[in-house]
């Protein structure tokens, strides 16, 4: 969390929770694969996002926890659900619909055999 993050009254603005997700699904999506030895996922976008504000987040130093995982898989897109949390409940409740794309040409591709064995394993 940054000061930059907190508005006037003190809470979180409701666009950085915006910036808290996509700092989630870069990591799911780009560093965890790394990580574990195979491809950083290329040419996705957002079609969509919808967040729910549960309660206020002030500013702190402790950091807020993301969990994220896949709800809905098909051919070209997927739906990741994310909390953002710590142990005194629940701050947002949020979903985005990413769809894959091919950057040079410039429209949607399907997703890769590995892309969809990824994403299988976090589907709830």
């Amino acid at each position: 969390m940054r000061f930059a993050d907190v508005d006037s009254q003190g809470h979180v603005n409701n666009v950085r929770f915006l910036d808290y997700l996509e700092d989630a699904r870069f990591a799911m999506l780009s560093i965890d694969p790394v990580r574990e030895g195979g491809e950083p996922f290329k040419g996705m976008v957002v079609t969509r996002h919808e967040v729910d504000y549960r309660r206020p987040l002030g500013f702190r130093a402790e950091p807020v926890r993301v969990e994220t995982w896949v709800t809905e898989l098909r051919t070209v897109r997927f739906t990741l659900e994310y909390e953002i949390l710590d142990e005194a409940g629940v701050y947002v409740t949020a979903k985005s619909v990413i769809a894959a794309y091919d950057v040079e040409r410039a429209a949607p591709r399907r997703l890769s055999e590995n892309e969809l064995l990824y994403l299988k394993r976090y589907q709830a």
